[in-house]
């Protein structure tokens, strides 16, 4: 394949999840009700924590950023996604998959700190519940939001600088329904070896120490649960079952 300057590429193609014309209308109706479903909760989250005095606490605070983080990467990826299959065309522009690409990885990002933030937090209050309100105070709330989202957007920044530096081929397809900074990548006819480790030392930080917080997290809590009397065990498991389940869902799928 003959490579050529990043300033020649007008445009990538995303294949979407299959080829198959009599499946998209089914495709197309999935997803658009699923994304009218994100939207919808999340707002009803937003909106139930601050209109109830009784939720503006650091756990509600830190879910209404999640609920923001979810409609900002729904956004990102399955708008453009029903839009090509209404068209029938397959197209975003060179501009467009950067951009799409560079939101993927800051909002993901921050959504990978947040869920490891709010396992500290169900930490603290169950391990240390008299010191909770010192230690899980609001400055201490506003810095680790404020850090993750600076550091989500610099990441996000850097491998999209990088992006900018790479020639393509001339057959941009991307075998995916979004630009996932990976599959663009592979697309590259330079040298992309500061990209690939980049991106696995990135991806190790953003997903595998949150998990790694996560996972200790819990394992301090469950410990902790198993030394309380039965009438508290409930609760203190109760406290933590949504949480537990947005990261089996983020994770798992």
């Amino acid at each position: 394949m003959e490579p050529r300057n990043q300033t020649g590429v007008s445009e990538f193609f995303l294949l979407g999840l299959t080829t198959d014309p009599e499946m998209q209308p089914l495709i197309y109706n999935i997803f658009l009700i699923m994304y009218l479903v994100i939207i919808l909760g999340n707002l009803l989250i937003i909106l139930a924590v601050n209109s109830d005095s009784h939720l503006h606490t650091p756990m509600y605070f830190f879910l209404s950023n999640l609920s923001l983080t979810d409609m900002g990467l729904s956004t990102t990826i399955i708008p453009k996604m029903l839009m090509n299959i209404q068209t029938q065309k397959q197209s975003i522009t060179y501009i467009g998959c950067l951009i799409q690409a560079c939101a993927v990885l800051m909002f993901g990002g921050f959504e990978n700190c947040l869920l490891a933030i709010m396992a500290y937090d169900r930490y603290v209050a169950i391990c240390c519940p008299l010191r909770y309100s010192v230690i899980i105070n609001p400055r201490l709330c506003g810095m680790l939001v404020i850090f993750s989202l600076f550091t989500s957007i610099v990441n996000a920044h850097l491998h999209t600088l990088l992006l900018l530096k790479l020639s393509f081929c001339k057959h941009l397809e991307i075998p995916n329904f979004f630009c996932e900074l990976a599959q663009v990548i592979k697309l590259a006819c330079s040298n992309t070896l500061i990209n690939d480790i980049l991106l696995y030392v990135i991806n190790f930080m953003y997903a595998g120490i949150p998990l790694f917080g996560i996972i200790f997290s819990y394992i301090k809590i469950v410990s902790s649960i198993l030394k309380m009397p039965s009438a508290g065990k409930y609760k203190a498991f109760s406290t933590c079952g949504s949480h537990l389940s947005v990261v089996s869902l983020f994770y798992g799928t």
